[in-house]
């Protein structure tokens, strides 16, 4: 099987197809950090905040400047592919309703010599705050720690 990146472990663990659960022990079982969650809001801060939250609590970034600024860079580099450049949502009268993925490990499998770093990976929905009128969107940002 040829090594994966840790942006395709965490595309991988975002769009959740498969037996995640086994994915994310044998991506641990590697010595990488992961966790997988839901947000959903039409105030871009409000998704931030649940990530870094999810982050710190989940033990995958401590409080230190280094590391929340990684984190910090990744999620707007995420948010950006998935707002397709403009990190807004409610000023654009859309909503996002998604899946994330914080994976912080080596940046290719297998290679200690390729440092910390940490993605971010953003899959859901995202559209008018009205049911029927959203589309699938997916953005990743990848920051060395």
């Amino acid at each position: 099987m040829e090594k994966r990146g840790i942006g395709k472990i965490a595309v991988l663990l975002a769009l959740g197809d498969g037996d995640i659960e086994n994915l994310q022990k044998y991506y641990e079982n590697k010595n990488y950090i992961i966790y997988r969650g839901q947000a959903g809001s039409m105030d871009s801060k409000k998704i931030i905040a649940a990530i870094e939250t999810a982050a710190l609590r989940e033990d995958i970034i401590r409080e230190n400047y280094h590391e929340e600024h990684a984190l910090y860079h990744a999620i707007i580099e995420a948010l950006s592919g998935y707002c397709r450049g403009q990190v807004m949502l409610g000023e654009f009268l859309r909503s996002a309703g998604l899946t994330f993925a914080i994976v912080r490990g080596t940046l290719v499998e297998d290679e200690p010599s390729s440092g910390n770093w940490i993605a971010v990976v953003l899959y859901g929905q995202i559209g008018s705050p009205r049911k029927g009128f959203e589309h699938e969107a997916i953005g990743m940002g990848i920051q060395p720690i």
